[in-house]
Parts: C-alpha cells; structure tokens; sequence
C-alpha cells in the first residue's frame, strides 16, 4: 500500500520546498495550503507535515479534531518561531515530532520516514480493531454472554447454570463464538475482550 505525506502550509514556498525534498527520498507527497484544505481532501494512509501557525486552523488545532476523530496518522508540525512552549504543548497532545524551521534536510527527512513506518502499524491495528468489532458485532446476544462468561475462565457447565441453559447448548454457542471470532483458544478470546474494551 502505498503512504502518502500530506504537507500542510500557507506559504507555496515552504510547500514547495518540502514537498520536493521528500519527492527526491522516493516519497509521495501532496500539498495543502490549509487544515481546512486538507480536512476536506479523501483520507490518504500516511502521514502529515504541517506549519503551526496558520491562519483559520492552526497545526495544533488540526492535532486535537484528528486525534478526536481518531486518526491515525502521525502528525509532525512545523515552526519557524523557535517556540519551546508550543512544542512542548505539541508533543504532549500527541504529535509525532516537532521541527523548527530552518530545518536541516536530513532531520526532516528522518522524521518523516519514521512517522511513516510507525503510520504503518498504528493504521494496521485500527484495521484490525476494526475487524475485531465487526466479529463481535455478528455474535448473537447469547454468544457474546457466553463469550463473556468464557473469558471470566467460568467452565460450560458454570456458564449454562448462569444463562438458565444446558451444557451442550453451552457447547454450541462457544462453537460458534470460537467459529466466528476466528479464535484459536481461550486465551485468544481473552485477548481480543480486552482489544475491545470488555474487561
């Protein structure tokens, strides 16, 4: 899959210059020349460079409505007012990495390959929470009880005794609970009740 950077800048001139930079390391790049620009664009799996201070949606403005919307992508901003403050307030919300302009080529350029291999396994975890959901979603209401019950270590005739139902139909459901969350043993459906917040 390919990973896309999405620079973020009012001025051409920086845009340009960034983007042409990372353009000649083999990356893909495209341009915005504001958050609202950007917000608007299709989603694309990578990563974003952006100013800090822009007019209508500043970069740290741009950081809270993505990590409230739960996006995934790393998030590098850019300042040229040498402003520890801001970066420190930056990091602390949750952006990837703070680079002051006049940067240097080479620490733009590693910042960014790193925000791009960890955009890799930040969005491979979202893909398969998301999965995880929809297996859980597809589970009857007694499935997931008896998934609930099975991951508390209750045994089948345990769990039939507290659903008002026989062993074998115990049995059946946890059938279809392994069946359908694709889980190999207990302690997968363990892992996977806590991956969605069941514990």
């Amino acid at each position: 899959m390919s990973k896309t950077v999405s620079v973020i800048d009012d001025e051409a001139s920086v845009r340009d210059a960034v983007a042409m930079l990372l353009e000649t390391h083999g990356m893909n790049v495209s341009c915005f020349e504001g958050a609202g620009a950007f917000l608007a664009a299709p989603f694309a799996a990578g990563c974003i460079v952006s100013d800090v201070r822009m007019p209508e949606i500043s970069g740290l403005d741009l950081l809270r409505q993505l990590q409230s919307a739960g996006d995934p992508r790393p998030l590098l901003l850019m300042t040229g007012h040498g402003d520890v403050e801001l970066a420190v307030q930056a990091i602390k919300l949750g952006a990837f990495d703070f680079v002051e302009k006049p940067f240097s080529n080479e620490r733009l350029v590693a910042s960014v390959e790193q925000a791009l291999v960890a955009s890799e396994s930040s969005l491979k975890s979202r893909l398969e929470l998301e999965d995880l959901k929809g297996k859980f979603q597809s589970l009857s209401d007694r499935q997931r009880d008896t998934m609930q019950l099975l991951v508390q270590g209750l045994s089948n005739k345990e769990i039939g005794q507290k659903l008002g139902i026989s062993p074998r139909t115990v049995e059946i459901h946890r059938t279809w609970v392994m069946t359908k969350m694709s889980a190999r043993s207990i302690a997968d459906l363990v892992r996977m009740s806590m991956a969605l917040g069941l514990e």
